[in-house]
């Protein structure tokens, strides 16, 4: 069993819980924790840039001028790529960035990366994790005092509004809902915060991420 500690918001230690490596794929698998790095990465990209070929760009097919006799170095058509305004070689164009990532491996990357930071030492949980009123200094404060100020994720439960508003203006920390982290955005931050309810949540359904009453209710 992996243990992992449990702070309050004042950053002071107040117990742990455990969790089954098991449950987060037994080991890591850098292999496919690189698949989902370059694929989330890859699909950030519009694909848009595009350049002419020389089939693209306007203007004749005739030999400038004969190929010897002249003084000048061996030249073809305008529209060669070695001339201004001429096309591009292997010009741009017609890309398709986008990689498909089953949904299996999506999951078990993610409970990968979340396994590869305990074993790290890098994850925490911080127990009643909550804001009356949403206040961004107060949420700041609380990172320096669990050392998460130099880049964090905080995973929260449904309902913790107010978690997310006081922290998303928080420069190098991503507030997500625990149903919403990916792969690389664990990997990318030097930290990970769990919520109670959202750790609740990992050990209870690491694989759809549910909580127990909407389980329940499904099954």
């Amino acid at each position: 069993m992996l243990e992992v500690p449990v702070f309050n918001m004042d950053g002071e230690r107040t117990g742990q819980r455990e969790i089954d490596a098991a449950v987060l794929g037994g080991h890591v698998r850098p292999k496919l924790l690189k698949q989902a790095v370059v694929r989330f990465l890859s699909n950030q990209h519009q694909g848009t840039a595009a350049t002419k070929s020389r089939g693209m760009v306007r203007g004749s097919t005739r030999k400038l001028y004969r190929q010897k006799g002249t003084g000048n170095a061996r030249m073809g058509a305008n529209r060669t790529c070695i001339r201004r305004g001429g096309g591009v070689a292997f010009a741009k164009g017609n890309q398709n960035p986008h990689r498909g990532f089953p949904k299996k491996m999506r999951r078990l990357a993610r409970n990968n990366a979340i396994l590869a930071r305990i074993n790290s030492g890098d994850v925490l949980i911080v127990e009643e994790l909550g804001f009356e009123v949403p206040k961004t200094r107060h949420f700041a404060s609380m990172l320096g005092a669990l050392g998460a100020d130099q880049g964090c994720v905080v995973a929260i439960a449904e309902g913790e509004k107010n978690v997310w508003l006081s922290g998303r203006n928080v420069p190098k920390t991503e507030v997500r809902r625990v149903t919403d982290l990916h792969g690389y955005e664990i990997l990318r931050r030097k930290k990970v915060i769990f919520s109670l309810s959202a750790f609740e949540v990992l050990r209870g359904d690491p694989v759809r991420l549910r909580p127990a009453e909407a389980k329940s209710e499904n099954e």
